[in-house]
């Protein structure tokens, strides 16, 4: 498709939008399915997990590389390169028949998927004008919501009614579409320069031990029950001396592949850990969610699906409200009262029992859906308000790379927590029956097991909680934005 010289920012957003929602739609609508790909293809319940990992693993690699890759290329050259990526190995996912030939063919996804976030949100930002952002942010954020909200239901009705292959196969058009797009209308900003100093492969293979070894570790510690297995220390001691000497030699060098430099803006290092302990809560949540409802309330994949939907919805109503607002108002108190609404609703996810239902969780949920826009729209606005515009991309790699990383912290805690607190409350019930009442000991065994489990979620829900009403003071310590300045980027949450 031949580049237009002025495109409309309209044609620009549906691009990236498409881009974004494809990659997060097949990171949820993958998750479901799990258990039937490894029942098709024989592997064992620890094999398959690495068809979710080993997308993860490379994803982290390629977010920090942002800055450095649109420098190289170009934004649109690598935003087509990601596209094509990530639709080919979608096609290649669907094709495989070996567990270990899936894993390979989703590493390669996730170095396409995990460049579409940042370098989205960098030309979404350079694409509106300052006066018509927090608008468009808020668009961006309403499109990321789409994913989450459909990506389990439809992975939940594909798995009982189709074959898997469908869960990739159903990225190949709108992968065409995005590609073909992103030629015609995505842009090239000209202030990008190339790269100096050439290729850094001893920075980039630091960087890639590290993060691949981290994530490694917080995947499999809580399975592997953490450093009693020497496959976890081995990656810990690997992480931590190659992160630590990346960072050295990054701050050290004249031409770094990750500028570091964007960490002297108190608000984006502020922010930033507020992102990744909202992305412990959120990710970990996210994760603790379904297993609740499906292991305890016996919902099926679809039906959580549909528990998981209001949401998202509500998220994307409270986007839509904060767009509009955020010029006019100071967005840190925006970003305190999401995050003490995100704790209550926790807090009351933390009250059910075995018996609740559909909407008993219903309006929890929709509290914490609608909580999200008014944290997440603000505090990446104004934790890059400071950022210079040759930064962007850089920083908005780093940002989405924390908060990925938070996630994976808040997920191995809390399935730690979950497996450890399940344990305790078991010993302290199963120690307190001392009569039948006409049940069997296979009965009371289970009863004791599910009132265990119920109770290590509802400790999990209200820590997660308290976790969130302790950060909020941290929120003041980002430099209180001007109002007649424009706000910069939201990123998404999911």
């Amino acid at each position: 498709m031949p580049q237009r010289d002025d495109p409309p920012v309209a044609l620009i957003t549906v691009t990236v939008m498409l881009g974004l929602i494809m990659a997060i739609i097949d990171t949820t609508i993958v998750n479901v399915a799990l258990n039937t790909i490894g029942g098709n293809l024989g592997a064992t319940v620890d094999e398959v997990a690495w068809v979710a990992t080993g997308y993860i693993l490379a994803s982290v690699v390629v977010m920090p590389l942002n800055g450095w890759l649109t420098a190289l290329l170009g934004r649109k050259t690598f935003y087509a390169i990601s596209l094509a990526l990530f639709t080919v190995s979608s096609l290649l996912c669907g094709t495989a028949r070996s567990i270990w030939v899936l894993v390979f063919y989703r590493v390669i996804q996730g170095l396409g998927g995990g460049a579409l976030q940042p370098t989205a949100q960098a030309i979404m930002f350079e694409t509106f004008p300052p006066q018509r952002r927090g608008a468009a942010m808020a668009i961006f954020g309403m499109g990321a919501m789409v994913g989450p909200a459909i990506g389990p239901a439809l992975g939940g009705w594909i798995v009982d009614n189709a074959s898997w292959p469908l869960i990739f196969y159903i990225n190949i058009p709108i992968g065409i579409a995005a590609f073909l797009m992103t030629l015609a209308f995505i842009p090239s900003p000209k202030y990008i320069a190339k790269p100096k100093g050439g290729i850094d492969w001893i920075g980039l293979g630091l960087l890639t031990a590290g993060l691949a070894t981290l994530q490694f570790v917080l995947e499999q510690g809580e399975r592997d029950e953490w450093f009693s297995s020497r496959a976890i220390v081995v990656c810990a001691a690997v992480s931590a001396v190659s992160l630590v000497v990346f960072v050295v030699k990054s701050l050290h060098d004249r031409y770094p592949i990750v500028d570091l430099k964007v960490f002297a803006f108190r608000s984006f290092s502020v922010g930033s850990f507020l992102g990744i302990i909202m992305g412990f809560g959120l990710y970990g949540t996210a994760l603790i969610l379904p297993l609740f409802f499906q292991s305890l309330l016996g919902f099926t994949a679809f039906d959580t699906g549909l528990a998981l939907m209001p949401g998202a919805f509500a998220t994307a109503l409270s986007m839509l409200i904060i767009g509009r607002i955020l010029n006019r108002i100071d967005g840190r108190w925006s970003i305190v009262f999401g995050t003490l609404l995100f704790a209550w609703s926790t807090w009351l996810l933390g009250g059910l029992t075995v018996q609740a239902g559909y909407w008993d969780v219903f309006w929890p949920r929709l509290i914490q859906g609608f909580a999200l826009g008014f944290m997440f729209v603000p505090l990446t606005t104004i934790s890059l308000l400071d950022v210079p515009i040759g930064e962007l991309a850089s920083a908005t790699g780093i940002f989405t790379l924390l908060r990925q990383l938070g996630g994976s912290l808040g997920i191995a805690i809390l399935t730690t927590m979950l497996t450890h607190q399940t344990a305790v409350a078991w010993n302290v019930l199963a120690s307190g029956v001392t009569q039948t009442h006409g049940y069997t000991v296979g009965q009371l065994t289970q009863m004791v097991s599910q009132q265990s489990a119920m109770i290590a979620y509802d400790y999990l829900f209200r820590v997660t909680a308290i976790v969130f009403v302790l950060s909020t003071p941290l929120v003041f310590l980002i430099t209180a934005p001007r109002r007649s300045r424009a706000p910069a980027l939201a990123v998404s949450p999911e």
